[in-house]
């Protein structure tokens, strides 16, 4: 498979991009959204295991019921998507036997073989961690997914916005999570600047590699 990016553009792309806290109310082509839905279905997960649920928020009247309980920010309501990530509030050897099943099936591989990972995936994740473990692990898992999102994005020439600044919980009830086996973590707003956002031409803010990187 060729590079569709040289090494120079996918620097620029990133350097292009930043957390856009104004979006025009432009909506993303069907095709280029599709890609970043799928770009999230691939994001690589521990395991493999993928415990979050991604619920894209399509509905006007529930990006304005999610807008006060996200500090207000704009971006809630006026980005072409919202992207609400979700992580697995436990997981249970259901869940890790229904991604081995998913292995053997679509590898047509003996399940007696690959039998000595399914221990692994329980020891490390269900049996491993307690439930406060779990959650951690499962948060750490959820923001791959973003940072995937992100940087897809900006290789399309699409703006994003991390939202941090969100109350999980009422997230959790507006869109009905309660009882369901997720909780949201974070969400994303997807889209496109507005010509008016002061923060876009910005110099972008990064320690010197010196600082933050380090070769043995």
């Amino acid at each position: 498979m060729n590079a569709a990016l040289t090494p120079a553009q996918l620097l620029a792309s990133l350097e292009w991009r930043y957390a856009t806290k104004a979006f025009d109310t432009r909506r993303l082509p069907d095709a280029t959204w599709a890609a970043l839905e799928e770009s999230l279905r691939l994001t690589p997960s521990s395991f493999g295991l993928q415990p979050w649920k991604f619920i894209v928020v399509t509905d006007p009247a529930v990006r304005a019921k999610l807008r006060p309980v996200s500090w207000n920010q704009s971006q809630v309501t006026d980005a072409s998507h919202l992207v609400v990530f979700a992580r697995r509030t436990e997981m249970t050897e259901a869940d890790v036997n229904e991604f081995f099943q998913q292995i053997v099936s679509d590898r047509k591989i003996d399940a007696a073989v690959i039998e000595p990972y399914r221990q692994m995936m329980l020891g490390g994740v269900v049996k491993g961690k307690d439930a406060a473990g779990q959650k951690e692990w499962a948060a750490r898992q959820v923001y791959i997914a973003l940072g995937q999102l992100m940087g897809a994005a900006a290789a399309l020439a699409v703006d994003t916005c991390a939202l941090e600044g969100i109350d999980p919980a009422a997230y959790d009830e507006i869109l009905g999570l309660k009882g369901t086996g997720y909780e949201v973590v974070v969400a994303c707003a997807v889209g496109y600047r507005s010509a008016e956002d002061k923060y876009a031409h910005l110099k972008k803010i990064r320690f010197p590699a010196a600082r933050v990187l380090r070769r043995v």
